[in-house]
């Protein structure tokens, strides 16, 4: 079974964080949701979320892929705290998946992750983007894949973002399966 850490915290964007976790869960996924600090996290229009856990204390398990899930500051302190840099950068070297949507990109730029790489994110984000990884290609599809890095640009793709996660990590007939028993 693949396993999936999910970390975000305050002004987290309630849509990609519970469309991204309800997928990647209705497809057998092991997915753990992290906190920075263990507490409940009040996303961006005032909906409370429970974390599974807290991040220093699941960070340095096994994972197949870390997914960062967009909105502000969520993103802004994704990308500040040094837990979460540290989970990236392992899964990079160890050749695992990561993603990241809406405003979460940039943190992937910041950690030079998506140095060289077919990216996109939330559109008010592209210049910050272009600023922190010059050699980034940015694109405007709303999911792009490149080699271990997939990201999405909003709210609005949530659900195509997640059933791509699905098919990285389960293969395509997975991905199917999902998107007819969700009607998308």
């Amino acid at each position: 079974m693949s396993r999936v850490l999910v970390p975000f915290t305050t002004g987290v964007e309630e849509i990609e964080f519970v469309a991204v976790v309800d997928l990647l869960r209705r497809a057998d996924i092991e997915v753990t949701t992290a906190s920075l600090d263990g507490s409940t996290v009040t996303g961006r229009s005032n909906i409370v979320i429970a974390a599974d856990a807290i991040l220093a204390d699941v960070m340095h398990q096994e994972w197949d892929m870390v997914v960062l899930p967009g909105g502000l500051p969520n993103a802004h302190l994704l990308r500040d705290d040094a837990n979460v840099q540290a989970v990236v950068e392992r899964l990079r070297a160890e050749s695992r998946s990561i993603a990241a949507i809406c405003a979460a990109p940039t943190a992937l730029a910041a950690y030079g992750i998506t140095e060289g790489k077919r990216v996109t994110s939330y559109p008010a984000c592209r210049g910050e983007m272009e600023q922190l990884q010059p050699s980034s290609v940015y694109v405007d599809d709303a999911v792009v894949e490149d080699d271990f890095l997939i990201t999405s640009r909003g709210a609005g793709t949530a659900v195509e973002f997640g059933l791509r996660l699905i098919a990285r990590l389960c293969g395509e007939g997975k991905t199917f399966e999902i998107r007819d028993s969700i009607v998308a």
